[in-house]
């Protein structure tokens, strides 16, 4: 027992209002969606950067403890966009290092549902959303995030 509790304290970190997860190997557990506004998937949600405003970003996040990866996308769209959607398949785990800091992030699709008037993100920090085609979506990412081109590139292979 004392053995599992130093081991789940090794396995997160805290930040504020939330713990940092980390897998056993060390990366840190994130979750990304991409949300689609309509099954056509010609439009895909953006919001804008928190640490480069001018900029657009796939929303996503820390996974929480107890929390699985579809859920910590589904909270991540609701928090950075206000948007509510319907989890769908799993596009893919994608690994990379950040500042000397290894992150693991769960993608997946997700199916709009509806936008909310005020969300966290947009009180607490001015958070942005916006609807893109696929083209330019991709053309954002590149700007700022090329890795999350990758994401948007799978999800539209694996229809």
């Amino acid at each position: 027992m004392a053995r599992e509790s130093r081991k789940k304290e090794r396995n997160m970190k805290t930040k504020t209002n939330s713990e940092r997860t980390y897998y056993d190997d060390g990366f840190r557990k994130r979750s990304a969606c991409l949300c689609f506004r309509s099954p056509s998937r010609e439009e895909v949600l953006l919001v804008s950067s928190s640490g480069s405003p001018g900029n657009w970003v796939v929303p996503g996040g820390g996974q929480e403890p107890e929390e699985t990866p579809g859920d910590a996308a589904i909270r991540e769209l609701k928090e950075e966009a206000g948007v509510i959607g319907c989890v769908g398949k799993h596009v893919g785990d994608f690994e990379y290092e950040e500042g000397g800091k290894k992150k693991r992030t769960s993608v997946f699709c997700l199916m709009f549902e509806k936008e909310l008037d005020e969300w966290l993100d947009q009180t607490e920090s001015g958070r942005r959303r916006k609807w893109f085609n696929i083209k330019d979506a991709l053309s954002e990412l590149k700007k700022y995030k090329p890795r999350q081109c990758m994401y948007l590139e799978k999800s539209l292979k694996s229809r």
